[in-house]
């Protein structure tokens, strides 16, 4: 009986931890996905910038040059 009860226990104790581990990833999962959206916004402004600069009729291709600065 006793060998049940630390079984059992032992059980508990893995099913706790497996809970904790499994609520850190979730939280590490939904970091990721914040962070993934935040890429996304920032490719869609690039993009929209370079059709934007397309859309003007300059042939020249864009460069994050032109994106420096004046000071330096």
């Amino acid at each position: 009986m006793e060998e049940l009860e630390q079984r059992i226990t032992e059980l508990e104790i893995q099913t706790a931890l497996q809970d904790d581990l499994i609520a850190s990833l979730s939280d590490t999962i939904a970091k990721m996905q914040q962070t993934l959206d935040l890429q996304q916004a920032q490719m869609r402004v690039l993009y929209q910038k370079m059709q934007d600069k397309g859309a003007n009729g300059e042939r020249e291709a864009y460069s994050l040059r032109d994106e420096i600065p004046p000071h330096y």
